[in-house]
């Protein structure tokens, strides 16, 4: 499923593609950024189509910054990073974390924002603790592909934990609160939103993983350095000016920067 916000010509879509890396000047101006659709309050689409979130945002700030056009495409999210290899977008605003593995595949901008890792669980868990012996022989829920996903395997598998992952975000929630899971981790942001909004009193927040920490940053291609750079200077330059405040007050009445 693709949403556009603006209109894209068939030239300009063939010149988004062309040449050993991407150009603003060769574009026209023009820009193709990939989102999920399924992390809210981050990114998602609404019962009429919209998509909408802090990324999408975002993603609108920096091309207004930018002075160019932005044609927004949704992607599952396994997908994410070799959709962009293969042009079918030229950057991901889709709280994507820095990590060194992911770095090997695309060249990430400097951040827009930081989060770390937190566990819910139903209000009548026995699990009192994030710490991975208290995890042993449960079953922990995590969106595949991501760093929740690799925490549940490595850290809480090897204690025992079975890790359950799932294509999206909001699968993994639904069987925990269905009884299928004994928990979720994911980021803190994502499971603060669902809490106050759809959770239905069935969970509690057992509370921050230690040492999970990271960051979100947009990812172009190795090659993109251009794009990269004119990236980083909007992200700069809507921190400076009051405009990621605005956006980042609509999702979350505390800092995230």
């Amino acid at each position: 499923m693709r949403i556009s916000r603006w209109i894209i010509s068939a030239a300009a879509a063939a010149m988004l593609v062309a040449g050993p890396g991407f150009s603003l000047a060769q574009a026209q101006e023009k820009l193709k950024i990939g989102t999920e659709g399924a992390y809210p309050p981050f990114n998602t689409i609404t019962a009429d189509g919209k998509l909408v979130g802090f990324d999408i945002d975002i993603a609108d700030a920096l091309c207004a910054q930018m002075k160019v056009e932005c044609e927004l495409v949704t992607q599952d999210w396994d997908g994410m990073i070799p959709a962009l290899q293969a042009k079918k977008f030229d950057a991901i605003v889709a709280s994507m974390s820095i990590t060194e593995e992911r770095k090997k595949q695309v060249s990430f901008t400097n951040k827009y924002y930081t989060t770390p890792l937190s566990l819910v669980a139903l209000n009548d868990t026995e699990i009192t603790s994030t710490e991975a012996e208290a995890l042993a022989g449960k079953t922990v829920g995590a969106q595949a592909s991501t760093t929740q996903a690799d925490y549940a395997q490595n850290v809480y598998g090897k204690a025992g934990a079975e890790a359950k992952l799932y294509p999206t975000q909001e699968e993994a929630i639904t069987d925990l609160m269905n009884g299928r899971l004994d928990a979720v981790l994911s980021d803190k942001f994502v499971l603060m939103d669902w809490m106050k909004k759809a959770s239905d009193g069935c969970c509690k927040m057992v509370g921050d993983v230690k040492g999970t920490e990271t960051q979100a940053g947009i990812a172009v291609r190795q090659e993109d350095n251009e794009l990269r750079e004119k990236l980083n200077a909007a992200i700069d330059a809507i921190v400076a000016d009051g405009t990621y405040k605005k956006i980042q007050a609509k999702y979350f009445d505390f800092d995230i920067y």
